[in-house]
């Protein structure tokens, strides 16, 4: 069995390079969603459950892409058509999004705009689950750390551009940053039309710069059959849900133990862009609960897209030191240690009264968005046999969506009745979320170590 070759870092940025466009396209969705939909008539209680369509979404169609991009081949490869097929469809995503009103002779606009936040998350899904895979078919052992690492590098750089754009339009190119009731501003409007075209482009870079293997090398690499089947080059025939749930039934013991840290870490998460909005604007400019369209509102709005901004812009930097700090210390500490900063900076936040002050715990949530990104996937491939990446990369994404699909239907009743739908709240929580996630760490089997 021949080893799979060490690639150089260039090529490790490039057939990753796609995930900027993707992580762009997410952050412009997770700064502005809840934005979007209370200006459409959202109420703050109801706001989680709007984001729900996304998880669920998700949830449903990572393991569909994951089981067939394990077992499909075309000319485009793989996992490539997945990452071009989920591009286009996100990037209309972005377009028609902050437009919903148009149609508002047809469908109340807060719904169109759920519609599209749940076309755009299913989209970045489609794309985003078989950029996992890729590294874990292209890399050795010795490097999907670092593939991983840069994986989560490039989301960030995304991440800080996607989060930062709507403030930059309003406040140094002055596009107008407020709009009459139930429109959604032009600077946040044009973000999307300008994340649609980055999502586009740097999804066809990684597609044209990167070669997969075929299954034949990918048999000589791993020494099992790719179960492809080369005159038709479709997969064998069997019942693909069926295969789904006997790989979920059978999934490996460090993938359970994970899952633990992934929910609470993914409770935590959407916790946070759901709600981060409503509680600066509420906890920190002093505004009321109903107030979602005055101009103060919308400063506070263009800032978390500055704050989301800088947390990302720290996750870039910090993913750069991951494996050397994992070499140093061991995955398991690492990870840890990264969400307990998270934990701690988000409880922070109740203390703060100066927005300018907020960029504080936005640099301990960085730290652990870094390390939610990449070290669990790390520890998680080692833990996998080849044949299977697709499927079990997808399956794992079920920790991801359902902690989320919790949150969503929890979290607007538990404010509204127990915190008087003051949204500062749901951020304690999610620390507290995040500090669990800390103490499952060291119950993980991680078996490269």
């Amino acid at each position: 069995m021949k080893k799979l070759p060490r690639l150089s870092k260039a090529q490790i940025w490039n057939m990753s390079i796609g995930f900027l466009g993707i992580q762009f396209g997410f952050a412009l969705q997770n700064a502005n969603a809840s934005r979007i939909l209370q200006t459409f008539g959202a109420d703050i209680e109801h706001l989680g459950w709007f984001w729900l369509a996304a998880p669920i979404t998700g949830m449903l169609i990572q393991p569909i892409v994951g089981h067939y991009s394990d077992k499909t081949w075309t000319k485009l490869g793989r996992r490539r058509p997945y990452f071009l097929f989920g591009a286009i469809f996100a990037a209309l995503a972005l377009i028609f999004m902050p437009n919903a009103e148009i149609l508002a002779s047809i469908i109340p606009p807060m719904f169109v705009g759920a519609g599209m936040l749940m076309i755009m998350d299913a989209s970045i899904n489609i794309s985003m689950e078989p950029f996992r895979a890729l590294v874990a078919d292209k890399l050795p052992l010795d490097q999907r750390t670092m593939g991983f690492s840069v994986q989560s590098t490039l989301i960030g750089i995304g991440a800080v551009v996607g989060s930062w754009i709507t403030y930059a339009l309003a406040e140094w190119f002055n596009i107008s940053k407020t709009a009459p009731a139930g429109s959604v501003p032009d600077n946040v409007i044009f973000s999307f039309y300008i994340g649609a075209a980055v999502l586009i482009v740097t999804i066809i870079w990684t597609i044209v710069t990167t070669r997969e293997y075929s299954p034949k090398e990918l048999e000589e690499y791993t020494g099992e059959d790719a179960e492809i089947n080369p005159a038709t080059e479709v997969i064998k025939k069997e019942n693909g849900f069926v295969q789904i749930m006997k790989d979920f039934a059978a999934m490996p013991r460090t993938m359970k133990q994970l899952g633990v840290v992934q929910f609470f870490s993914w409770l935590a998460l959407f916790g946070m862009w759901v709600y981060t909005t409503p509680a600066i604007a509420q906890h920190v400019y002093n505004l009321p609960v109903s107030d979602t369209s005055s101009e103060m509102y919308n400063d506070a709005g263009n800032w978390v897209g500055v704050l989301f901004g800088v947390y990302n812009g720290v996750a870039a930097l910090y993913a750069l030191l991951l494996p050397f700090i994992a070499k140093a210390t061991s995955r398991k500490t690492t990870h840890a240690l990264s969400l307990f900063i998270g934990a701690a900076a988000l409880i922070s936040i109740y203390f703060v009264k100066d927005p300018d002050m907020l960029i504080i715990p936005m640099i301990g949530v960085g730290i652990a968005w870094a390390s939610i990104l990449s070290m669990p996937y790390a520890i998680l491939s080692g833990a996998l046999p080849a044949k299977k990446m697709g499927i079990y990369m997808g399956l794992f994404n079920f920790f991801i969506t359902i902690p989320q699909i919790v949150n969503g239907l929890a979290s607007g009743p538990i404010l509204k009745s127990l915190f008087n739908s003051q949204a500062i709240y749901a951020l304690i929580i999610a620390g507290v979320s995040l500090l669990i996630a800390a103490g499952a760490v060291y119950f993980v089997e991680d078996k490269e170590n």
